[in-house]
């Protein structure tokens, strides 16, 4: 787990394929991200990067099952229920798979946020604020399911944060100001 400060969002955006630099190159698992034109970008990070926000950006329109499953289902393939299950089960929303977001706390929601990152095993997940808008007992089942995932799947987490507590957790710490490194260290 990777954790960024100052000039946050924009890396985030540029790790994860939504944003184009200006120069310079990003790689996963090998690939050139942006030589890729947009539409193979579009489908290699539906792939590949787990994106969650502060905000969740969940379909208001779709159940839980539903929102954790777009990403697979968008891609025109076939859930695997097996792994859908395990991720509604490792989220805690086995009660509340067929609930709408708006009848979902916002640490639900977060959840739902996060099955939908993790849905295609990415080889990256990119995390901004994503305790953010919780509570302090939502915000410690979040990281440690982050935490738990990136353990169990050994995906790259990399997560934007204020909260020192929370920067403390990861295994490397990296800040930038004014769009420069301005440290790197290893927390663990």
């Amino acid at each position: 787990m990777v954790h960024l400060v100052h000039g946050k969002s924009t890396m985030l955006h540029i790790l994860g394929g939504v944003d184009r630099p200006t120069s310079g190159k990003v790689y996963i698992k090998g690939q050139d991200v942006y030589s890729l034109n947009n539409n193979d970008l579009a489908i290699f990070r539906r792939r590949n990067v787990g994106l969650i926000y502060q905000f969740y950006n969940l379909i208001p329109i779709l159940n839980v099952e539903e929102n954790i499953s777009l990403p697979v289902l968008l891609d025109g393939k076939k859930v695997d229920d097996e792994r859908l299950k395990e991720i509604i089960k490792t989220l805690g929303l086995e009660e509340r798979v067929k609930h709408l977001p708006s009848e979902l706390s916002g640490g639900q929601q977060q959840r739902v946020s996060i099955g939908r990152s993790l849905i295609n095993n990415p080889a990256i997940i990119l995390a901004d604020e994503p305790t953010g808008n919780l509570d302090s007992k939502n915000s410690s089942e979040i990281l440690e399911l982050l935490k738990y995932s990136n353990k169990k799947y050994n995906q790259t987490l990399i997560m934007i944060t204020h909260d020192l507590n929370i920067a403390k957790q990861a295994d490397r710490m990296i800040k930038i100001q004014d769009g420069k490194i301005s440290s790197d260290e290893k927390i663990k």
